[in-house]
């Protein structure tokens, strides 16, 4: 093995089939094939569509990574692949086609988390984590406060969304607008010609009594909601672009007031923002400003790396192998519901680069077969 171990990364946990390759700390590949455009006409993911598009997906995407990295299937020190949390038959395709490429080539299969490796990712970008890290994830399904002294084995949450996830909520106000799927990235655009303080909508879970960490954006949701809908029986022409500036600001605020907090209660000097939401413009610029006044060191990887990829899985993947950690069974199983305390699903030590490769047989038969 070099020094710096070379992983790939799949990840499929909701619509996007992305797969990267990662040396060490360093990004060789990056590829996705997106199902976005077939889920826009339903308003929303629809997860058999995701699934059957992952099937679809995988192997070209695989392959696509591996020529973009330079590098061949055998080279591989180890392949990582989001076990959950996601979408369940989504996760199954996923899982499954990284059990049958590591046991193919012998070489050992790191089941990750999720939402770790959304942390992990901005090791791509600025380097090494620091340790611990305060963590803010936000996206479609996640809105998360998470502390991490050590992203391959202690993830701490401190806080999470009790409703809708920022980007749901994103999404939701998108269709209130009549303006398609997904709201995020057109919400942002329209943002920037609005007034963010033409309405003030209400600050969730905001109150001196309330959880400090916790994050709650279905009553923000109703309030857009209900206020378009009185402009619309009055008569009068919604000002879209204000809305969308005044909602936008009003989950940015929260999102980055409570994260700074959070770095302040724990005397911790970095921040990092990741998910899908952490692309957003007006996200960036009220942390940016927000840590700078508190002394904190702001990280956010670049857009692309927000969103789900399979550069992320890599990242983690890389991790787990450069710090020994143990690798996972074969019946690592694909867990919708795997908590952030998991960063990856450990195996009993059956199979892995140290675990004496029992059916070494097997893989050399079939690496004779598929890649020779």
């Amino acid at each position: 093995m070099a020094d710096e171990p070379l992983v790939l990364g799949i990840e499929t946990s909701c619509d996007e089939t992305g797969v990267g390759v990662v040396r060490g700390t360093t990004l060789l590949a990056d590829a996705v094939a997106s199902s976005v455009d077939e889920h826009a006409r339903f308003g929303g993911v629809v997860p058999e569509v995701a699934s059957r598009a992952h099937l679809e997906a995988m192997v070209p995407t695989i392959e696509r990574a591996l020529k973009e990295a330079g590098v061949s299937a055998r080279d591989l020190d180890g392949i990582a692949v989001t076990a959950g949390p996601g979408l369940a038959g989504a996760l199954l395709v996923g899982v499954s086609a990284a059990k049958a490429y590591a046991y193919a080539l012998g070489k050992p299969l790191y089941g990750v988390n999720h939402l770790a490796s959304h942390i992990c990712v901005d090791q791509l970008e600025h380097g090494p984590l620091p340790e611990p890290t305060m963590a803010l994830l936000v996206s479609g399904g996640h809105s998360s406060l998470l502390l991490a002294p050590d992203i391959t084995s202690d993830v701490r949450p401190l806080g999470a969304t009790i409703d809708d996830a920022a980007g749901e909520a994103f999404d939701k106000i998108a269709r209130v607008l009549d303006l398609g799927f997904p709201g995020g990235p057109v919400i942002d655009r329209l943002a920037r010609e609005g007034d963010p303080a033409a309405i003030h909508f209400p600050r969730g879970l905001s109150g001196s009594k309330d959880p400090a960490y916790d994050f709650s954006f279905s009553g923000l949701k109703t309030a857009v909601a209900r206020w378009i809908e009185a402009k619309r029986k009055a008569g009068e022409e919604v000002p879209v672009r204000d809305v969308a500036a005044s909602f936008q600001e009003a989950v940015v605020d929260v999102l980055t007031r409570k994260a700074v907090r959070a770095c302040k209660d724990e005397g911790v000097d970095h921040l990092m923002i990741g998910g899908g939401v952490a692309a957003n413009s007006r996200l960036r610029a009220l942390a940016q400003e927000r840590c700078e006044s508190a002394g904190i060191v702001l990280r956010v990887p670049r857009p692309k790396l927000c969103t789900d990829n399979g550069a992320m899985v890599a990242a983690l993947g890389a991790e787990m192998v450069a710090r020994n950690r143990p690798a996972s069974d074969w019946d690592l199983p694909a867990d919708s519901s795997l908590p952030v305390t998991d960063p990856h699903v450990p195996g009993s030590g059956t199979q892995g680069h140290d675990a004496g490769h029992s059916h070494d047989h097997v893989h050399e038969i079939s690496k004779d077969n598929l890649y020779s």
